[in-house]
């Protein structure tokens, strides 16, 4: 199975000593986003956890400690944006970020390692012509170290909405225009230009839309083919292939204005200080009522053919 790790928080920026824990433990505890008392365990045992896939802005705090993931297969997807404070209030330097990808892709290989680039946002002086300065300038300094960039405009979800009032969507035309020249200029550093979330209107200006953390980029990473169990798209615009996630929305400190997986910044800081890194649970410990169910989990690799 692939267990993921970023779509709710971003685990190695802030919670790497916990994660490690876990991995000790071999389990961790999950509280259902929309039942609190419904509590899944699941086994960190790389006889039935193939791959860890993790998304962050930070991966610096992992990066002593990959050692410790070595028996599991990895994918990471590292977001590099070129926003400021006033967007991405507690997100490090973009340079300390870029030097920390290339560190992680040296360690792990270019085909285990994914930037991504988004959302992306038009607002006062993050312009497109902006965006696009920007984009060559990081996709040179990663040129060799991945072969896959994502990209998505942002989408103003209610959260969004409350945080970044003012925030318009990016209008199609120039989404088209965007991605035409940020296809470009991918392809000249060696990578592929994928979409996230946004179907498959993006596919005639370059952009490749089969979806980012598919089934076919975690076999690549592995050398390895899946048989998966069906699933159903989350979102009929994504292709990708979602399921577990150890994570808890309200957790990430990064605080970023377009993000979806935040209410508030006192909601995040009240959950930190519940955070125990001792703990089977990301936030708190168990509680009167909690019904815990064991995850069903096996390997999905296809022992009958070699994917190299």
């Amino acid at each position: 199975m692939i267990l993921h790790t970023g779509m709710r928080t971003d685990i190695p920026a802030f919670y790497s000593q916990w994660l490690l824990n876990r991995l000790d433990e071999g389990y961790v505890l999950v509280r259902n986003p929309f039942d609190p008392s419904a509590v899944t365990r699941y086994r960190l045992d790389p006889s039935v956890v193939d791959l860890l896939c993790f998304c962050t802005k930070n991966p610096a705090p992992m990066l002593p400690h990959l050692d410790r993931l070595s028996a599991y297969g990895q994918y990471w997807f590292v977001t590099i944006t070129p926003y400021g404070t006033d967007v991405e209030p507690n997100v490090p330097p973009k340079e300390q970020v870029l030097d920390s990808f290339l560190s992680l892709s040296e360690a792990l290989g270019a085909h285990r390692v994914a930037w991504r680039y988004d959302p992306v946002l038009i607002h006062g002086s993050y312009t497109a012509a902006y965006h696009l300065e920007q984009f060559e300038r990081m996709a040179e300094t990663l040129k060799g170290a991945t072969d896959t960039c994502v990209i998505s405009f942002v989408d103003l979800y209610e959260k969004v909405k409350r945080n970044f009032p003012g925030l318009m969507p990016v209008p199609n035309a120039q989404q088209a225009k965007l991605t035409a020249e940020m296809a470009a200029i991918a392809t000249r550093c060696g990578m592929v230009l994928k979409t996230c979330g946004e179907g498959e209107s993006l596919a005639a200006y370059g952009a490749d839309v089969s979806g980012c953390m598919t089934v076919r980029t975690f076999e690549k990473a592995l050398g390895e083919r899946l048989k998966p169990p069906r699933f159903q798209r989350q979102r009929r615009e994504c292709a990708c292939f979602l399921g577990s996630d150890i994570g808890a929305y309200h957790t990430c400190s990064h605080l970023c204005r377009y993000c979806y997986a935040n209410d508030d910044a006192a909601l995040v800081c009240h959950n930190r200080q519940r955070h125990d890194p001792a703990s089977p649970f990301l936030i708190g410990h168990s509680m009167p009522g909690d019904r815990i169910r064991d995850a069903v989990q096996e390997s999905w690799i296809d022992r009958q053919l070699s994917f190299l």
